[in-house]
């Protein structure tokens, strides 16, 4: 009997790494800056709006999905913004997941425009959707959002789980505004096969006067430990999050250090602006001008050998990252979380 040929066995899939060993997998793509909500702590200003043509358009993000899977990408998650307030996203995702070598595909929304597209991301079978709720409470909601859309959000989490998509919420963590629901957020977790995630607050509000306030990672864990059944910690290959089970839950809580950035040693991402531009860490400035490359007529081993270069000089972690910025790190915000795709 023949042997396997070499190019078909599991050794011979592409492996991209950076400068450290760090094998990269996953790109969080944002496919645009726009959102039909305005939360306080992504873009406390008001809308971005970039022109249609300052974003890359559905063809370039394809091209750009592809020559990532080809190189040893295997995830892509969908950002924003909000990624259903643009026209052609259902249709997108379908071209998206028909690449081969895409093992797996990812949406990250704020759910008030999802109840529609629902039957059409279970047939993709999409691999994750992650849900923005930051409250329980009605009138918080419209407060941190601008919009009374808590009572949509809340059905289309139970429609999801009808139709069985994996389902995480994200709460991001805000001192004074719903640090007194983080307990009744985590209960969601306790009837429900889904991960519940609080994410510490990062200076991306597109504003100047960020403060990281008392709620890190470590007083978060506390909290929980105290205020809730027995934890396990669960650790996943990864992930940004800890992961722990909790005793009588059917589903996990997570913990996202994202300013502490307790994870950059095992970081295996990257993340590509609405605009194209390329990010290596959620602190640098962005390291590759991928729309201007592309519109000026690189081919693809030249936008791969360009991608890799960048990788061979990628920082440590997010401080030496933030340490590099113009704007000398964290002595001001940095752009908005809307424009950077999270």
């Amino acid at each position: 009997m023949s042997q396997r040929p070499a190019s078909l066995s599991a050794s011979s899939k592409p492996v991209l790494t950076d400068n450290l060993g760090r094998v990269i997998n996953y790109v969080r793509l944002a496919v645009t800056d726009r959102c039909n909500l305005n939360c306080r702590y992504c873009r406390p200003k008001g809308p971005c709006n970039e022109a249609r043509s300052e974003l890359l358009s559905y063809e370039e993000l394809e091209r750009l999905t592809r020559l990532l899977v080809g190189m040893g990408i295997n995830k892509v998650r969908i950002t924003g913004g909000e990624p259903l307030v643009r026209h052609g996203m259902i249709s997108f995702l379908r071209r998206l997941r028909a690449i081969a070598g895409l093992e797996q595909l990812a949406l990250t929304t704020n759910a008030t425009l999802l109840q529609p597209h629902l039957e059409a991301l279970r047939e993709l079978r999409l691999s994750g959707l992650n849900i923005s709720l930051d409250t329980l409470s009605r009138e918080r909601f419209a407060a941190i959002t601008g919009q009374d859309l808590l009572a949509e959000v809340l059905a289309v989490i139970e429609a999801a789980l009808q139709v069985q998509i994996p389902l995480k919420l994200n709460a991001v963590v805000q001192e004074g505004i719903n640090t007194d629901e983080l307990l009744d957020l985590a209960r969601l977790a306790a009837a429900r096969p889904i991960q519940v995630r609080f994410i510490e607050p990062m200076p991306f509000d597109g504003g100047n006067g960020f403060v990281a306030g008392n709620w890190n990672l470590a007083r978060l864990r506390e909290h929980f430990q105290a205020n809730l059944p027995p934890l396990t910690e669960t650790p996943l290959a990864g992930s940004t999050a800890q992961v722990f089970r909790v005793a009588g839950f059917r589903g996990t809580i997570g913990l996202i250090g994202g300013f502490s950035r307790c994870f950059c040693a095992t970081c295996n991402k990257i993340r590509i602006t609405p605009q194209g531009m390329m990010k290596t860490c959620l602190y640098d400035e962005g390291v590759l001008d991928l729309k201007a490359i592309l519109r000026g007529g690189a081919g693809d081993e030249e936008i791969a050998g360009l991608i890799r270069e960048c990788l061979g000089r990628r920082q440590v972690d997010g401080f030496a990252a933030a340490s590099r910025r113009k704007d000398g790190g964290l002595a001001g915000s940095c752009a908005s979380m809307a424009t950077i795709g999270g």
